[in-house]
């Protein structure tokens, strides 16, 4: 079963951090709070925690859409092919903030990614995930965990999500309230931005 972990956003403790960390490490599976809804995310480099998303969510791995949270956009070279200066001016404006960039992919993506030509990176307004990748020292592999009937509460109401989640995942954190709106998904692989999916996030900012 799952553990059940309080961390507060406006000074995440140091030891609960590290607690998360080490269930990532560890190829653990873990539920977080977000700048939108609550994310369900394992560590990028391992394998095995990859593949139980997958199933989890019902798709193939070479085929799911799962975003990278990275810290900030120093980590973006790992992943991403070189981006135009306009790109990199919009990255600055959006971010960190409720938005799923999807951007060009370079040839050092994960080996079960290395299919794909497109990324989508976030770097969430929230102190308790950015603190999490900060000291994971890579990326969290992420999806939402919409569900599928219309429960709002359980992608907000943290006890509500580990209820349904506990015997699937290694860890829930209780971040407080979370939000029942996506992230925006604006797509800056080609030559104009084009939004995927209008969500939290202001398109103002294009």
């Amino acid at each position: 079963m799952a553990e059940f972990i309080k961390i507060y956003p406006d000074k995440p403790s140091e030891a609960a951090i590290a607690k998360v960390v080490k269930v990532l490490q560890n190829g653990g599976l873990v539920i977080y709070p977000t700048d939108t809804v609550y994310g369900l995310g394992c560590d990028i480099t391992n394998s095995r925690a990859l593949e139980k998303i997958a199933r989890i969510k019902g798709v193939k791995l070479e085929k799911a859409n799962f975003s990278f949270i990275c810290h900030d956009l120093s980590n973006l070279s790992d992943y991403v092919r070189q981006i135009d200066t306009s790109t990199f001016k919009i990255l600055k404006r959006a971010l960190p903030g409720p938005y799923t960039f999807i951007l060009p992919g370079n040839n050092s993506l994960p080996k079960e990614f290395k299919k794909k030509t497109t990324v989508g990176i976030r770097v969430p307004d929230n102190n308790i995930i950015l603190e999490i990748v900060r000291q994971l020292g890579n990326p969290v592999v992420s999806t939402s965990i919409r569900d599928e009937d219309d429960v709002i509460e359980y992608t907000t109401d943290p006890e509500l999500i580990f209820e349904k989640w506990q015997h699937l995942v290694d860890m829930v954190i209780d971040g407080g309230y979370g939000d029942n709106v996506g992230s925006t998904i604006i797509d800056l692989s080609e030559h104009e931005p084009v939004i995927v999916r209008e969500g939290k996030g202001d398109i103002d900012i294009l």
